[in-house]
């Protein structure tokens, strides 16, 4: 596969967001208790795509992460990766339902205050409903990576606040799919492959930032072309 002479629109427009002398990037994480089971291994792979975001030049970083009955949380913007991977590790599992809109929320009050390259979300679940997630990603300005542990399906709480399951039943990927879509991102799968992943697109953005398509066919990573792909 070959990369296009000319980047899409959407591409172009993340690139053109991370031109700046400094990037910024929000690290948002589920950490409620449906991934409790495989936290540590799960954490392992999070400090990856962590560290390989770190690993380009001229980005602060924000972490942020939700769990509980109403426990949303982020850190101080850094540009120090080692401090903000500390943070990551004392965070541990608590029980309650996702607060996905909050955090799309989060990113557009930061994004007002001052410009974000992008934002990458970590998750297995959606317990709100679809239709709270699309607004709240609709015209972001933020292209969001998502990327799935699992493969669930969509519950949330109706009205009444009884547990609700679509019918036919939806799955998390279609929504996952949906949000980054709406926010001009891409979606992947949360395995061992997803940090080299996010370090290839993020590198090839980097590339394209400073040397154009030529730089950025230049990295032939089969990773960031499927993640480019798609943000069409």
């Amino acid at each position: 596969m070959t990369l296009p002479a000319q980047p899409s629109p959407r591409v172009a427009a993340l690139m053109q967001k991370m031109r700046s002398n400094r990037g910024r990037l929000i690290f948002a994480l589920d950490a409620t208790a449906s991934r409790e089971a495989t936290w540590d291994t799960a954490a392992q792979l999070q400090a990856g795509m962590f560290e390989e975001a770190a690993k380009i030049g001229g980005l602060d970083v924000q972490l942020v992460y939700f769990r509980g009955t109403d426990e949303v949380r982020h850190s101080a913007w850094s540009s120090d990766a080692h401090e903000l991977m500390r943070s990551m590790g004392l965070i541990k599992c608590m029980a309650g339902t996702t607060k996905i809109a909050r955090v799309i929320r989060h990113i557009r009050k930061e994004h007002e205050r001052e410009k974000i390259g992008a934002a990458i979300f970590i998750g297995d679940a959606v317990e709100e409903h679809p239709c709270e997630l699309y607004d709240a990603a609709a015209g972001l300005g933020v292209p969001i990576f998502l990327f799935q542990e699992g493969d669930g399906e969509v519950v949330y709480l109706d009205q009444h606040g009884e547990i609700s399951v679509r019918s036919p039943p939806q799955k998390v990927d279609q929504v996952f799919r949906e949000i980054a879509r709406l926010s001009g991102g891409a979606y992947g799968k949360f395995d061992a492959g997803a940090a080299r992943q996010l370090g290839e697109l993020l590198r090839a953005v980097a590339a394209f930032a400073t040397g154009g398509m030529t730089a950025l066919a230049s990295q032939n990573t089969d990773g960031a072309r499927k993640l480019l792909g798609q943000m069409k």
